[in-house]
């Protein structure tokens, strides 16, 4: 192991344990009238307004044929109570398994994009995909955001985080610093 200073050199084929992307996701999909879901932890905001969305979805996966084929989908933000349900659901193809049933999930009807929301999660955003570009090089998605939902009754979920190791971590204490925003008080 190289060092230098105090300091020691890290893997390359490990960085995304270093710089986190987002949280962990569930991608629905509804393809040929099939709902699918995924599990996703490569996923980033990319821009406010319009809201537009970056997430990775490879040719490995089944959601990408839905994506690519229909260019909508929801990305449902599950809390940490589904922790290990959202690990399950990765663990698995949609083309083997009916996620929603196997994982006891709830499917409820968007109004933008036919791809269901799922009830268990305290937030839903319906998306279609803006831009494809990235997709053959990076199978990168950008997905704007056409419709949002969250549950009122959950105020402070704690969202899961994958360390990239098998490992997650969850939303700790929450650190009020808008009174130092002051380039970006429009977006308070």
């Amino acid at each position: 192991m190289i060092t230098v200073g105090d300091v020691q050199a890290h893997p390359l084929d490990q960085v995304h344990r270093l710089i986190e992307p987002g949280p962990v996701i569930l991608v629905t999909t509804r393809h040929r009238g099939i709902p699918n879901v995924m599990t996703n932890g490569f996923n980033m905001m990319i821009r406010h307004a319009p809201p537009l969305i970056g997430c990775v979805i490879g040719p490995w996966d089944h959601t990408y044929t839905a994506l690519r084929d229909t260019g909508e989908c929801v990305i449902s933000i599950p809390s940490g109570e589904l922790a290990e349900t959202a690990v399950d659901i990765g663990n698995c193809s949609g083309q083997d398994v009916d996620k929603f049933q196997e994982f006891g999930l709830t499917p409820l009807a968007a109004q933008q994009v036919r791809a269901p929301l799922i009830a268990e999660c305290f937030a839903n955003i319906e998306c279609k995909v803006a831009d494809t570009a990235l997709v053959g090089a990076y199978d990168l998605f950008v997905l704007e955001a056409v419709e949002a939902w969250v549950d009122p009754s959950r105020s402070h979920p704690r969202m899961l985080h994958h360390r990239g190791d098998g490992t997650f971590a969850l939303d700790g204490e929450v650190v009020d610093l808008k009174d130092h925003m002051t380039k970006w008080r429009h977006l308070l």
